[in-house]
Order: C-alpha cells, then structure tokens, then sequence
C-alpha cells in the first residue's frame, strides 16, 4: 500500500546543488521517521539523512552534514534532500524510505519498513 517515488537526480558538476523530492502515498498516520539512503557500485547501503515526521528533529550522516538538508511537506507528503556543495564521491543511487515506530536506530537500512526505486545521483569533476 505505501509507495515512495524518488525524483530530482541527475548528472552536476562538483560544487554544485540538486534538490531530490520523495513523494509518498498510502503513508501510515503512525510513520515514524522520513529518510534517505544511498549506494555506490559495489558498496553497502548508507545512511544519509533522516527526519521525524511528527515533529523536526533531523539527523545526518558525518559525510553530509553542513552540505545535504532534509526537510518535509507534510500536506503534500513529500520529503526534499537539498544537496550542496557536491562531491564526485556523493555519487550514488539515492533512497527515500519510512520507518514505522519501534523499529530502532535510523542507521541501519534493516530498521527500514518502505523504500523507493531510487534515483541516480551522479557528480563529474
């Protein structure tokens, strides 16, 4: 029933920015968190950026912070990652997931109850 569906990503040069929308249907009225993950060929899944949906709380990555920017629209139940300054090593397939309550840390992707298909991130230097 819940559906997120990631959109914004694209080819940029490093230094640049690039906003990146997830947009949720079916999203339970006792969602815990919004968040995004990414993943670069050949490695694990990563947390990047994550935000409460009942209140704003926000909590990012050490590889993100001061540049990427979580924030929420909860009329129209979308979540944004504005992302500045970006690197070649930003690169990546970005996620937009949801966490029901209870389910513990925002760090690991298995704590996760929803995802979306992903959008590519790609940064040229």
């Amino acid at each position: 029933q819940v559906q997120l569906v990631e959109s914004g990503g694209g080819l940029v040069q490093a230094g640049d920015s690039l906003r990146l929308s997830c947009a949720a249907s079916g999203l339970p009225f006792s969602t815990y968190r919004m968040g995004w993950f990414r993943q670069a060929p050949g490695k694990e899944r990563e947390f990047v950026a994550a935000i409460t949906w009942s209140e704003d709380s926000t909590y990012y990555s050490d590889s993100v912070k001061g540049r990427f920017t979580i924030s929420k629209d909860k009329a129209k139940n979308t979540v944004y990652l504005q992302m500045s300054s970006l690197k070649p090593d930003d690169t990546a397939v970005y996620y937009c997931a949801s966490q029901m309550p209870y389910r513990g840390s925002y760090y690991y992707p298995a704590n996760w109850s929803y995802w979306g298909q992903g959008t590519q991130v790609t940064v040229s230097s």
